[in-house]
């Protein structure tokens, strides 16, 4: 009956081909309920899709391909302050049913409630001093459907779950990541982004550099990084820089080392030789863990942002596939590379 009812909120545990455990749930005045996940369904607030690394968006593989949970998980906020919300594997379809089915990893707790994992899980990550200048990398958590905290299973859809984490919690602090298995979301507070720089900031930051009349070394050439409403086409007056030693210059067809690697090109200013790339403002505000002047650029993707910003991002661990991990731009999702994953500009100031 729990299950037909239309408008009745269960989680169905398929123990075996005969026996299941339905929980019902009931409504509750004081919380919202916000539900994300792959599908369009009405019951999903927020349709998330994979990240194609480097943005390169393929429709077809899209589809084909996604691992993302089409009901990944549900948010559950208070609606008193302050706000607290909370996060739970799976969302509820368009019957207001879970089904976990037999071959998910589900358990009865030792006072009595079920309590399940869904196939891929959701898993979380709380940095260590919330989204700040002084922000470190946590552990990365597998959270589960009654929203206990768990150790990383041995692998992405393995059977066995990991083992239980009583110190720690399903509330979501300001910077919490959550990785739905084909895409990472970034949980920002309205506190934390009252304290993070505004696009208008961004914007006059770029105006700044501009305005500090940038110049290739080489060519002479004054340099300026495009408006960010143009942040596709490369440009002619675009810097672009020697990711092995950070030198900026504009544009030149030289410095090749070899046929076979591309981009492997020759600084003129220090003979380092590295990848060759134009530089791309970051313009995703909510990204930044300071206001700091864009100085750091991420390799190999050459976007741009504050040292603090780029050497945070640089040393979080993203989950990738089953069961690797490893940075990534936030900005592009490019997985990073070279020494620090990010590198110092050298600019070169005009010489008037």
């Amino acid at each position: 009956q729990a299950i037909s009812c239309k408008g009745q909120h269960s989680i169905s545990y398929t123990l075996s081909r005969n026996q299941t455990v339905v929980v019902e749930y009931t409504h509750d005045k004081d919380t919202d309920m916000f539900q994300v996940g792959r599908s369009t369904e009405s019951p999903i607030d927020f349709v998330v899709t994979d990240t194609i690394s480097g943005s390169q968006n393929n429709d077809e593989t899209q589809i084909t391909q996604s691992t993302i949970s089409r009901f990944a998980c549900r948010i559950v906020c208070d609606r008193s302050p302050p706000y607290t919300a909370r996060i739970f594997a799976a969302g509820f379809d368009s019957s207001k049913n879970i089904f976990l089915g037999e071959k998910a990893a589900k358990w009865k707790n030792p006072d009595g409630h079920m309590d399940g994992l869904t196939t891929n899980g959701v898993l979380v990550m709380h940095p260590k001093g919330g989204f700040t200048e002084e922000s470190k990398p946590g552990v990365w958590r597998e959270i589960s459907v009654c929203g206990d905290v768990y150790t990383l299973r041995e692998t992405r859809s393995a059977q066995q779950r990991g083992k239980l984490v009583e110190n720690e919690t399903n509330i979501l602090q300001d910077g919490s990541l959550i990785d739905l298995c084909g895409a990472t979301l970034l949980w920002r507070t309205a506190d934390g982004l009252f304290h993070t720089p505004t696009q208008k900031h961004i914007e006059a930051l770029r105006q700044e550099i501009n305005a500090a009349r940038p110049q290739c070394p080489v060519g002479l050439n004054t340099l300026a990084f495009p408006s960010i409403n143009r942040k596709d086409v490369v440009e002619e007056k675009q810097p672009w820089a020697y990711l092995s030693c950070g030198h900026v210059h504009g544009y030149h067809n030289w410095g090749h080392r070899s046929d076979t690697e591309a981009n492997e090109r020759e600084c003129p200013m220090c003979r380092t030789v590295g990848p060759y790339v134009p530089l791309w403002l970051g313009c995703e505000a909510g990204f930044y863990v300071d206001a700091g002047p864009p100085t750091h650029a991420f390799t190999p993707c050459g976007h741009v942002c504050s040292e603090k910003s780029a050497k945070y991002w640089s040393q979080i661990p993203l989950p990738h596939g089953t069961h690797a991990f490893h940075a990534a731009c936030p900005f592009c999702a490019t997985q990073l590379s070279g020494e620090h994953n990010c590198v110092k500009l050298i600019f070169q100031g005009p010489i008037d």
